[in-house]
C-alpha cells in the first residue's frame, strides 16, 4: 500500500515498535545496509526520488525483496513517486543504527589487527577505531600510523568504559579468541566483529558475528569445482543479493 509522505513519519515508528517482538534475519539487515549504500550513491548524484524497479534495474537487485524488506518497517512508498530518496535514507540510517557513533576497540595488534585499526575505509562511517589491545608486553604503548595505541588487554575493561567502546573486533589466534571473548563480554561489550577461525559461545544478549575468511575462499573453491555451480549460485540469490551492488551508469529517475 502506498501512503502520503506526512504520514510516514508515524507508520514508521509504529512498525518499528511492532519490530521489537518479530525477529529479523541477518540477511535482512545485511540487504538494508546495501539498499542504503545505493541510496547514497543516488543521492550524491543529486537524484531525489527512485521506484523499487529503478533501484532494482541501477544496482543489480530485486525489486520484490526490496518491497518486502522495507515492508518490515513501514510504508515508505509515495504512490506515482516511489521512494523520496533522503527520506528513505534517514529512515535506513536509523533502523540500522548508524544515526549514532559507534566507538570500536580491536583485541589483538598483530598483522590483520593493525591493519583494520589503519582501515581508511570507516573515515566515513559511524564507526571509529579507538583502542588496540594486547598481551604482548612489546606492543603497549605503540601506536599505530593513525595514532591508536595499543594497550594492555588486562586494562580492557577499564579502556572500554573510558572510551566508550561499543563495538569490540577480535583478531587474534583461533586458540585465544574464546578467551578473549570472555574478557570482552565481561568489559560489557555486546557486539563483537570476529575474525578468528573458532567456533565461538556467546551469552544471552551478545551478538558476535564471525568472518569466515577459509570458509569464503572454500565457497569459491566449490563454484571452481563444479561445472553447474553457475545454475546453484543463481538459486542462492537472496545471499547474492546482500552483497555489495554491482552498479550499472546512474541515469536520472
Amino acid at each position: 500500500m502506498e501512503v502520503s509522505r506526512s504520514a510516514n513519519a508515524a507508520l514508521y515508528f509504529e512498525r518499528t515498535n511492532a519490530m521489537k517482538k518479530e525477529k529479523i534475519s541477518e540477511l535482512t539487515t545485511n540487504r538494508l545496509s546495501v539498499y542504503l549504500r545505493c541510496l547514497n550513491e543516488l543521492a550524491a548524484a543529486g537524484i531525489k526520488t527512485v521506484s523499487s524497479q529503478e533501484l532494482a534495474e541501477q544496482f543489480n537487485l530485486n525489486s520484490a525483496q526490496i518491497r518486502k524488506d522495507l515492508g518490515y518497517f513501514g510504508e515508505f512508498g509515495v504512490r506515482g513517486t516511489g521512494y523520496f530518496i533522503e527520506d528513505l535514507r534517514s529512515h535506513l540510517t536509523k533502523i540500522l543504527g548508524l544515526d549514532q557513533r559507534h566507538r570500536v576497540g580491536i583485541i589483538g595488534a598483530g598483522r590483520l589487527g593493525r591493519a583494520l585499526a589503519n582501515y581508511n575505509g570507516l573515515e566515513k562511517s559511524a564507526f571509529t577505531v579507538v583502542a588496540l589491545f594486547d598481551n604482548d608486553t612489546s606492543k603497549i604503548g605503540e601506536r599505530t600510523r593513525n595514532g591508536i595505541e595499543v594497550f594492555d588487554v588486562k586494562h580492557i575493561t577499564r579502556v572500554v568504559q573510558e572510551k566508550g567502546i561499543d563495538v569490540a573486533v577480535i583478531a587474534v589466534p583461533a586458540r585465544g579468541a574464546q578467551k578473549v571473548l570472555n574478557q570482552v563480554m565481561a568489559a560489557g561489550v555486546k557486539a563483537i566483529l570476529n575474525f578468528a577461525p573458532a567456533p565461538l559461545t556467546s551469552r544471552l544478549g551478545v551478538k558476535v558475528k564471525t568472518v569466515d575468511l577459509t570458509t569464503s575462499l572454500e565457497s569459491l573453491s566449490y563454484f571452481l569445482a563444479q561445472p553447474n555451480a553457475a545454475h546453484v549460485t543463481k538459486g542462492l540469490s537472496e545471499t547474492a543479493e546482500a552483497a555489495t551492488p554491482r552498479s550499472r551508469r546512474t541515469r536520472e529517475l
